[in-house]
């Protein structure tokens, strides 16, 4: 046997990478000591991990999370914040094209819509020829949440610009910190049912008046920042100042536009506020989830004790 016939008998076999068994490697994984390619090489604080080992350790860290509970975005840019803006201003323009669509989406109680498409006055009783009888009452619910992103119709005249842009600074200032508080799900949730808390007291204190606007959310989101700061006693925004502002606002909105919608928000999101807030942490996800659907059942309750008195009084 010749030399070079001995040394290829006793050549080392040549080591792949356990993924890409095409590819040679000489680097083991410090966890599980399998070889691995560049490809599959993850830093690590002591050589190199396999991505299987890396999931799975990642999976016994646990996620950060916000004071109350919701999961801190890898990204500081408010994207709930933005995508509710956006939403009310295309609505905006949707209305300053088709004016139509405010009769059809504003928070009417109880009206009528005639032959012509213009909404109308509606009391109660017999339904004239031709005339169709809308709002809540009438099994249109969606009004209660719908209203809240019109900002231009019959009631608003030229405040209609105005009231939007109000809104929406309101809005970008108070909603994008609420948002980092509190993460993007539980925010939207508070949003939402702000916004349905307005268009409800609108709908039991004013059923014949067809209120929109998103002031409602925003009363709801500045009542919950309110207690969310004095809960971490931490203050961005100046919660003192920004309570009297708020009654200001209150005040000023009852000459000109609706308080109803305003109070109904500011007490909504300050309820939920509170269950947000004060939780447990041991159970903070499953107090704050029943105290949402606690406000949601009294909504709801309240829906159905204002539509039983105007449709038995029809």
């Amino acid at each position: 046997m010749s030399t070079t016939d001995a040394d290829q008998g006793t050549q080392p076999p040549v080591t792949t990478c356990y993924r890409h068994t095409g590819r040679e490697s000489h680097v083991r994984c410090t966890r599980c000591d399998r070889y691995i390619c560049p490809d599959c090489m993850r830093e690590a604080s002591v050589g190199h991990q396999c991505p299987e080992c890396v999931r799975e350790g990642n999976r016994g860290v646990r996620e950060a999370r916000t004071a109350f509970g919701g999961r801190i975005a890898t990204s500081a840019v408010p994207t709930v914040t933005y995508a509710l803006i956006a939403l009310n201003v295309a609505m905006y323009v949707a209305e300053v094209l088709r004016p139509g669509i405010v009769v059809r989406l504003d928070g009417l109680g109880q009206g009528l819509l005639g032959p012509d498409g213009n909404g109308y006055v509606f009391h109660g009783g017999a339904v004239p020829p031709g005339y169709r009888a809308i709002g809540v009452a009438h099994g249109e619910w969606y009004r209660l949440l719908t209203s809240s992103v019109l900002h231009s119709g019959p009631t608003e005249g030229h405040f209609g610009i105005t009231h939007i842009l109000f809104n929406m600074a309101a809005l970008w200032n108070i909603g994008r910190v609420v948002e980092s508080q509190l993460g993007r799900a539980r925010y939207l949730g508070l949003y939402l049912l702000a916004a349905l808390g307005g268009g409800v007291a609108e709908y039991v204190l004013a059923p014949y008046t067809p209120a929109l606007g998103a002031s409602g959310a925003v009363f709801g989101l500045a009542a919950a920042y309110y207690i969310l700061s004095r809960r971490l006693h931490y203050d961005p925004l100046g919660g003192n100042q920004l309570i009297v502002t708020l009654l200001v606002w209150l005040v000023i909105s009852a000459a000109v536009t609706s308080w109803q919608g305003h109070l109904g928000g500011l007490l909504t999101g300050g309820a939920l506020g509170l269950a947000l807030a004060y939780a447990p942490a041991r159970r903070r996800t499953l107090v704050q989830a029943a105290g949402a659907v606690a406000v949601l059942a009294v909504l709801v309750v309240l829906v159905l004790v204002k539509t039983s008195q105007l449709t038995g009084a029809a």
